[in-house]
C-alpha cells in the first residue's frame, strides 16, 4: 500500500537518493517501513528534525541514535563490535522474544557478514583432516560459497519434503557418519525458518537436534533471520537459545551455539543496509575472547546498518505516533496450479516442486540443461519474471523445484506457462 508519487515528502526524496532508488519510484515500498526510512533519513540529514511532517517518535529516535555517534554523525567510527546502546537494545529484544531468558550485551556482536567470521573461528583449513560442516539440502547458495572459501568440507543432509521439509535426526546421523569418513565434522548449520523451503521447526524437532549436537559434540550455527516472518495461528517460532535454556542442566550449559539475525531479511527486508547481529552461547571465555579479536580485526560495522538493527529490535509500540502505519502489513499466498507445494509456514520464499513429463525432461536434457533451469528461462522470456531453479539450492535426484518470493499475483503468471514444457 503506497502513496501517490505526488505525495512524496522531503524525507522520502532524501532517503530515495541515499539508497539509490529513483525519486518517486516506491511502488513496492511496504508501509511498515516508513518509520525506518524516516528515522534513517533524519539521521543522515539532521536538518529534517525541524520538519513538522516527521512524527514525534521518529524525531526522538533519530536524536537518541545520533547522540551515540561521535560528533553526532553517522559517518563516524564506532566500537568494532557495535554501538553499546544498540547492543543493549538487541539483548533486550532477545530477552523479550525468549520470554525472559536473559541475554547479555557482552555476547552480542554486530557485524555484516558475522557468519563468515564464525566460520573462520571454527574451520581450520591447514589441518591435515579437513573441517566439516553439516548443511541442509536445499539451502541458499551464498552460504555454500562461504564454506568453500574457508576450505570447509560440506556435509549435506536432506530435509524431508514429503513431511513439509522437516529436519529428521536420523538423516543427520546418516550424514554425519558419511562425513566422518573423509573429514572432521565440527558444526551443524540450521536455517530456521528455512530458506528456500519456507518451513519452520517445531519445539520437539529443535530439542532433538540439540540432543544430537550434544551427543556428537557439534557446534550449532542457528540462522534465524526469518524469525519475524511466521504465518498461521498454529505456527510459532522458537529460538534455539530459548529451547536450549529450558533443557537439562548438562545440555543447556554445554552445547555451544551461535545464533544470527539480520535487517536484510525478516519483515524489514532492507538487504542493502548490511546490518545483523550474532549472539554467542556457552563459549569458553578464551574462545569468546579470540572471537572478539577476530571481529576487531575488521573495521566497525556500517553505522546505517546498526541504526536499522536498533529500529528492528525496538519498533514502534501501541500508543506511539508511528504505530498505526507500522502495523498495516498484508500477507497473500495462493496455491499454484499444476505445481505441488508444501504449506508456507515462515520466511520470504516458496520452494514448490515442478512435475515435468518425460518428454519435457528429455527436451531439456537435449539442450544440456536441468529441466527447472529451462523452466526458469522460459518464465523469464515469456513473463519477464525472474525466479531461481531448484538445482542451484540442492534437491533430491530426479526432483525439480523453483524458488520465488511469495507475491500477490505471482500465481497468475505461472499459470500462463505451466504447460510451457509439455
Amino acid at each position: 500500500m503506497a502513496k501517490e508519487v505526488s505525495e512524496c515528502t522531503v524525507w522520502e526524496i532524501r532517503v530515495m537518493k541515499l539508497m539509490g532508488t529513483p525519486v518517486g519510484d516506491r511502488n513496492n515500498w511496504s508501509i511498515s517501513n516508513y518509520f525506518y526510512l524516516q528515522v534513517l533519513a533524519a539521521c543522515f540529514y539532521p536538518a529534517l528534525l525541524e520538519d513538522d511532517s516527521l512524527p514525534l517518535d521518529v524525531k526522538q529516535r533519530a536524536e537518541s541514535l545520533l547522540r551515540e555517534c561521535d560528533g553526532g554523525s553517522v559517518g563516524s567510527y564506532t566500537d568494532s563490535s557495535g554501538i553499546t546502546k544498540i547492543k543493549h537494545c538487541v539483548s533486550q529484544f532477545i530477552t523479550r522474544r525468549d520470554g525472559g531468558v536473559p541475554s547479555s550485551p557482552d555476547n552480542i556482536f554486530i557485524k555484516s557478514g558475522s557468519q563468515t567470521i564464525m566460520l573462520k573461528l571454527l574451520i581450520h583449513s591447514k589441518d591435515s583432516c579437513q573441517t566439516g560442516v553439516l548443511i541442509p539440502v536445499p539451502t541458499y547458495a551464498s552460504f555454500i560459497i562461504a564454506l568453500e572459501e574457508q576450505g570447509a568440507a560440506i556435509i549435506p543432509y536432506h530435509l524431508c519434503e514429503e513431511q513439509g521439509w522437516t529436519l529428521q535426526v536420523e538423516e543427520l546421523r546418516k550424514a554425519l557418519h558419511t562425513g566422518r569418513k573423509t573429514c572432521n565434522p565440527v558444526a551443524l548449520y540450521i536455517c530456521n525458518p528455512g530458506n528456500p523451503t519456507g518451513h519452520i521447526q517445531s519445539r520437539k524437532s529443535i530439542e532433538e537436534v540439540i540432543r544430537f549436537a550434544a551427543e556428537e559434540r557439534l557446534f550449532i550455527l542457528a540462522d534465524e533471520v526469518y524469525q519475524s516472518c511466521v504465518y498461521g495461528d498454529d505456527t510459532e517460532f522458537y529460538s534455539y537459545k530459548k529451547v536450549l535454556s529450558e533443557m537439562g542442566s548438562t545440555i543447556c550449559s554445554t552445547v555451544e551455539l551461535a545464533s544470527f539475525n539480520s535487517v536484510s531479511k525478516g519483515f524489514m527486508g532492507e538487504c542493502g543496509l548490511r546490518g545483523g547481529y550474532m549472539e554467542l552461547v556457552n563459549l569458553d571465555p578464551a574462545v569468546k575472547e579470540y572471537a572478539s579479536r577476530l571481529f576487531s580485526a575488521r573495521s566497525c560495522p556500517p553505522v546505517v546498518g546498526q541504526i536499522a538493527l536498533d529500529l528492528m529490535a525496538d519498533p514502534p509500540k501501541p500508543g506511539d505516533p508511528s504505530f498505526p502505519t507500522f502495523s498495516e502489513v498484508g500477507e497473500v499466498f495462493a496455491e499454484l496450479p499444476g505445481i505441488s507445494c508444501q504449506p508456507l509456514k515462515a520466511g520470504f520464499f516458496v520452494f514448490p516442486c515442478l512435475h515435468f513429463s518425460l518428454k519435457a525432461i528429455k527436451w531439456a536434457k537435449k539442450r544440456q540443461m536441468e529441466p527447472d533451469m529451462l523452466y526458469c528461462l522460459r518464465l523469464l522470456e515469456e513473463t519477464g519474471l525472474h525466479v531461481r531453479p531448484g538445482c542451484e539450492y540442492g534437491q533430491r535426484k530426479d526432483s525439480h523445484h523453483i524458488r520465488f518470493v511469495k507475491a500477490d499475483d505471482f500465481h497468475i503468471s505461472l499459470f500462463k506457462i505451466k504447460d510451457a514444457m509439455e
